[in-house]
């Protein structure tokens, strides 16, 4: 309803703002005493569908939202407090790149609220500990997690855009310790990627494999075809020249199906647009919309300004969008809340009604 007061007001800030970012917090709480105050410190940020990555920026998003109760939350580290709300719940949250846990705090919500919606991000621009910021209420915090527990009137839909294609074809991992994959298909895994090094079409998908190979693992039982977004992807930390074995950046599962992906802008593009597609499917009419992306994508990526923004907008119409270039993204793949990297996490906010 424009004009009508906000009940939420979603605020970024930029790095160039560091040295204001405890004036700007209560500026806004002044100029919106009856609203809760949400938001973070960032690297870059985006506001009415702009992504402003290479100047100073605030975005401010508010939201004015009857029927619908907002219930704020910190989790300093470790343990999830009890939340005086029902089951049907979903979640904002924000956090401190430097703090420990969080992948377990989100681990904790999906325990606790199965089946719910938990999408944000990692506040970005800061170089050490204690230089993030994030905005709660009337409370301005350095460390953990912030959320935002929302439940009434309203839906929170989501989309996660990993931006990667799966190369070669699923592999059962057949011997694994930790995060460290020996075997798959009872082969070194170095031996599948050079394999898959010398198929490739051409020498421009030759250098992806040197600069953007990740590794999808599979989020629903072995079945015989697994497409595009059936996949957590994980960056590949290292290899072993003498056995062969890969370092993933996750902990893999005894006979968990995996498979190989690359990442380059027109793959991150067809990934979104099929995401989208799929959400336009549903009929869902969503009135606004925050996107939490990655450092890794934006301009960097495309080559082009404001690309995610637009893809929703041709998508979905004329909708506000705010958000901000994070140090990481959270959101649902598979049924279950998890941390990513080179991801946009949307969340789109719409009436019950609707």
């Amino acid at each position: 309803m424009r004009g009508a007061p906000p009940s939420l007001i979603v605020a970024f800030a930029s790095a160039h703002h560091a040295d204001s970012m405890l004036s700007i917090g209560e500026q806004v709480r002044r100029s919106f005493p009856d609203a809760l105050l949400f938001g973070c410190s960032a690297h870059s940020v985006i506001g009415a569908g702009r992504e402003i990555e290479e100047g100073p920026g605030i975005a401010l998003t508010g939201a004015h939202l009857p029927g619908v109760e907002l219930h704020p939350f910190h989790v300093p580290a470790g343990r999830l407090p009890e939340l005086p709300v029902p089951d049907e719940t979903d979640f904002l949250l924000l956090g401190d790149a430097f703090s420990p846990e969080l992948e377990g705090i989100l681990t904790q919500l999906d325990e606790s609220f199965p089946e719910r919606t938990k999408v944000g991000g990692l506040a970005s621009g800061a170089q050490q500990p204690g230089e993030n910021l994030l905005y709660l209420g009337d409370e301005t915090l350095r460390a953990g997690l912030v959320g935002v527990a929302i439940h009434g009137n309203i839906a929170l839909d989501t989309i996660v855009a990993q931006g990667c294609r799966p190369v070669g074809h699923p592999l059962f991992v057949t011997r694994a310790e930790g995060n460290v994959i020996h075997e798959v298909d009872g082969m070194p895994p170095i031996e599948v990627l050079n394999e898959l090094f010398e198929q490739a079409e051409d020498a421009r998908e030759r250098a992806l494999f040197q600069s953007s190979m990740f590794l999808g693992l599979a989020m629903r039982p072995a079945e015989d075809q697994y497409g595009q977004g059936d996949y957590l992807i994980r960056n590949l930390l290292g290899a072993d020249d003498e056995t062969g074995a890969l370092h993933v950046a996750a902990q893999i599962e005894p006979r968990q199906v995996v498979q190989f992906h690359l990442r380059d802008a027109h793959t991150a593009d067809n990934d979104l647009d099929g995401h989208l597609e799929r959400y336009q499917q549903l009929g869902a009419k969503p009135g606004g919309a925050l996107l939490f992306s990655c450092l890794g994508r934006g301009q960097g990526l495309y080559g082009v300004p404001d690309h995610d923004s637009d893809a929703l907008r041709e998508a979905l119409g004329e909708l506000p969008i705010g958000g901000f270039f994070c140090n990481g993204e959270i959101g649902p793949v598979g049924g279950r809340t998890f941390l990513h990297g080179y991801t946009s996490a949307f969340a789109l906010f719409r009436s019950m009604a609707n």
